[in-house]
């Protein structure tokens, strides 16, 4: 099949989104990079929930910043090489939402671009960025109760360990991608 019948590209200007790939390079928790090249996909149904969660946070004057999206299997499997932590990845056996292009990380940030405060970093392996942690500060908290019901409202799914990570209810009907099932190019360069 072909990528665009499986995937479809998330970008700035089609999709009014700020895009902060960090396995792309070396701000994220293994320190290096494990993509590539920095692109953004998830599958049909979950870009078209996307849409709809931009919808709602611009009707409140906010946008999203997404750190990750599609991961291919490779990555899935880099990932849990490094740190192998079930409460916060996937097992490359089971197949990770991301694999699917059915799920997403990602933060708000307002007009000027200042990501709101959600208490913890992106990636932070820690029970402080669970979903309902009294561990960060009352904005925090808000923030995340706010990033929760944007979701919510367009139809997605949350993980209870991550504040950053959504995916679509029944991610596993989807089959997992490598980067050459899915052409992503996102792990090595490729050529046409």
């Amino acid at each position: 099949m072909p990528l665009n019948e499986m995937l479809t590209e998330i970008t700035p200007d089609r999709f009014d989104v700020e895009l902060d790939i960090r396995y792309a390079g070396s701000n994220n928790f293994t320190g290096a990079p494990i993509y590539y090249r920095g692109a953004c996909y998830l599958n049909l149904e979950a870009a078209e929930k996307l849409r709809r969660a931009v919808e709602l946070a611009a009707a409140l004057g906010l946008r999203f910043k997404i750190f990750d999206a599609f991961r291919p299997t490779e990555a899935v499997q880099a990932l849990w090489d490094h740190t192998p932590n079930p409460d916060f990845l996937s097992h490359p056996a089971n197949g990770s939402p991301h694999s699917r292009g059915a799920a997403i990380d990602l933060t708000l940030i307002d007009r000027s671009g200042q990501e709101l405060d959600m208490g913890t970093g992106f990636d932070a392996m820690t029970v402080a960025s669970y979903h309902g942690s009294l561990d960060v500060s009352a904005e925090a908290q808000r923030n995340r109760a706010l990033l929760l019901g944007i979701m919510t409202a367009a139809d997605w799914d949350f993980y209870r360990n991550e504040w950053w990570h959504y995916q679509l209810f029944k991610p596993r009907r989807y089959p997992t991608l490598s980067d050459k099932a899915a052409g992503s190019r996102m792990m090595t360069g490729g050529g046409d």
